[in-house]
């Protein structure tokens, strides 16, 4: 059975494969604390097994000795006296012509004529022989090692108490080596994740090592690369804005004259379109700016606490959506009155650049609802496209053609500003068709 197939006996993974997933769900400190101690634990049961085997060859070696030696002199006197003394000795030795426990290997290298021995630590009664033949019977001696077997059995377990002392100090030693580590790419991917979200002054500035050479540390490589990335995108950025926001001033005084002389011009169709050309490029003119201000982080809000239901309610009785590029109302319902947090200038933006973007690209009625701290515009028009909501909105792309036409600037500006007042802005589709957009406050 191969790796990852499951047992077909009991229908469950075989035990490596959920080792495996187990060890996946461990930081990279530990798995480098369980692969080095895993790997300690390996060389020390080989050791340990070369050690055992050795000491048990020296026990065994000086058993034999001591039995052979044992045997002549047993030898010595049977051929004297012609008997042999069956009486246990002061060590506990047996001597006996034909033994009845001599074990059978040994019984037949005696007859053979050989004088042989024979180990035997494995037995509850651990024992060593001596056999020589005598004549057509075997002569044997048994010595006990149960004090021998015993230092062995103490031996082993000094040998696993050591082990495992050895094993448990690499884990150790292996889990602070490896904590440095972790920590650095702990930190190098908390200073990427704020970086992802706008924070470009974020470095990581990790101290590089004396004589420190590109490939020798692959920590300090990463956070090098990091921070030179950062620096590089944060570079260009800033060029971008800069030229945004120059590009946008440049162009505010030449319009200016430009909607002075469309003004100017006869009432006539064609003048219209030049009036509506040059009030559009306006406002273009005029997005740019704020987004230029809002990429720059120079905005500052003014808070104050306010009603939102009614302060809502207000802007719709002020006619703040009456300007948007149809002339198809607003649906209004405001339940649950709430105080909340803001500068009600920048929420007049945020909420009116998301009626203007259900107007213009969605479908008739147009709903504006409060709910508590909730403001949420609705529309019954296609929808959001999906790379909008999972990518967020980008300016200059509007999305899917059958929303329409426009810059793409709204959607944009309305987060931002919304971040600067402290909002949260979240896109969705309803179930039944249309976008949602819904403008969560902080309550005061």
């Amino acid at each position: 059975m191969t790796p990852g197939q499951i047992d077909g006996v009991n229908g469950r993974p075989l035990k490596p494969r959920r080792l495996l997933a187990a060890l996946n769900t461990l930081g990279l400190r530990w798995k480098i604390a369980a692969l080095l101690a895993a790997g300690c634990a390996v060389v020390a049961v080989a050791i340990g097994l070369l050690v055992h085997q050795a000491r048990l060859d020296q026990v065994g070696a000086s058993a034999r000795s001591g039995a052979s030696g044992q045997l002549v002199r047993v030898r010595q006197l049977y051929e004297l006296t012609g008997q042999v003394d069956h009486d246990s000795t002061r060590d506990g030795t047996r001597a006996a012509i034909d033994a009845p426990g001599l074990p059978e290997p040994l019984r037949e290298a005696a007859l053979a004529g050989r004088r042989s021995t024979y180990l035997d630590m494995d037995s509850a009664d651990p024992a060593v022989w001596a056999a020589r033949p005598v004549g057509d019977r075997v002569l044997s001696v048994r010595l006990p090692l149960r004090e021998q077997a015993d230092e062995m059995a103490e031996f082993d377990q000094q040998l696993l108490v050591s082990g495992a002392v050895v094993v448990a100090l690499a884990a150790l030693g292996g889990a602070g080596l490896a904590s440095r580590l972790s920590r650095d790419l702990r930190a190098a991917a908390t200073i990427a994740r704020r970086i992802s979200q706008g924070d470009l002054d974020a470095r990581i500035d990790h101290p590089l090592p004396p004589g420190f050479r590109h490939g020798r540390d692959e920590v300090a490589d990463l956070a090098t690369a990091v921070d030179t990335m950062a620096a590089s995108l944060q570079r260009r950025l800033e060029a971008e804005q800069r030229f945004t926001a120059d590009v946008a001033h440049e162009l505010r005084t030449p319009l200016t004259g430009l909607h002075t002389a469309a003004e100017l011009l006869p009432p006539s169709r064609p003048t219209e379109l030049v009036r509506d050309r040059v009030c559009a490029l306006r406002a273009l003119t005029e997005d740019l700016l704020e987004v230029a201000r809002l990429d720059a982080d120079v905005e500052r809000p003014d808070l104050e606490v306010h009603p939102l239901a009614a302060l809502v309610d207000s802007m719709v009785q002020r006619g703040l959506f009456a300007g948007q590029p149809t002339d198809r109302g607003v649906r209004f319902e405001g339940v649950g009155e709430r105080l909340v947090r803001t500068d009600a200038r920048r929420l007049e933006r945020i909420l009116a650049n998301l009626v203007g973007n259900a107007r213009r690209h969605g479908g008739d009625p147009v709903e504006l609802s409060v709910d508590g701290a909730v403001v949420t515009v609705r529309d019954h028009g296609p929808g959001f496209p999906e790379h909008l909501l999972r990518e967020g909105p980008q300016r200059f792309k509007t999305g899917a053609r059958e929303r329409g036409q426009g810059t793409g600037l709204g959607l944009t500006i309305a987060l931002g500003q919304a971040a600067v007042v402290g909002a949260r802005v979240e896109l969705a589709n309803a179930p039944d068709g249309g976008a949602v957009a819904v403008v969560r406050l902080p309550e005061a």
